[in-house]
């Protein structure tokens, strides 16, 4: 991101620097001639000149950013939904911090232009690398290594369903052997009632 910020030649390095303090010393008189509101404007507007090129450099489809300058009460520099720079009480020190759950944190803190660029740039840049990292990452199931078999119509674990059939097995193996013993014990029941019959007939 930096590379084209390095790209410029000594002359244009110059002529940009030279700009920044005719900026900023408008902002100074700003102070006293101005409303303070207006100064504050004035400086986040310069680091935010500053920043253009990291700005540019940030994949268009990384919905993540916003890079907007909000001109409320207290003027700011937004990088994102939760960090963004301002100015400190004395107005004239950059502060960019970042809110979290537990409160508003200071990623960096300086008088400097420069300084703050770099932190700012330096916080892209490794938020750009998280996203990477989670895009990219490999996945890791949180099911169990076990296959959903197909065939099951509520979606039971294959190996449920391959406990369960020898227990399907038995119970049938029962039920037949049930069944023959029935029609063993109504055959033999048959059998010595012919033969009791064939008995008591000639008595009669």
């Amino acid at each position: 991101m930096n590379e084209m910020r390095e790209k410029r030649t000594p002359d244009e390095r110059r002529l940009a620097e030279a700009i920044r303090g005719v900026q900023i010393a408008a902002a100074d008189r700003g102070d006293v001639v101005i409303d303070m509101k207006e100064a504050d404007l004035a400086r986040i507007e310069i680091l935010a000149e500053d920043l253009k090129p990291v700005f540019a450099d940030v994949p268009a489809d990384d919905p993540q950013w916003d890079f907007a300058i909000s001109r409320g009460v207290q003027p700011r520099l937004w990088i994102d939904a939760t960090a963004h720079v301002m100015m400190a009480r004395d107005r004239r020190t950059y502060r960019f911090v970042r809110d979290t759950r537990l409160g508003r944190i200071v990623l960096a803190e300086s008088p400097e232009v420069k300084n703050v660029s770099e932190a700012v740039t330096t916080y892209i840049a490794e938020r750009i690398v998280e996203r990477q990292r989670l895009m990219e990452g490999e996945r890791v199931s949180l099911r169990s290594e076990s296959s959903i078999d197909p065939g099951n119509a509520i979606g039971r674990p294959a190996e449920i369903t391959a406990a369960a059939a020898p227990r399907t097995a038995g119970l049938t193996v029962f039920l037949i052997a049930i069944v023959c013993l029935a029609i063993g014990a109504t055959i033999g029941t048959s059998g010595v009632l012919a033969q009791l019959w064939s008995l008591i007939k000639p008595i009669f």
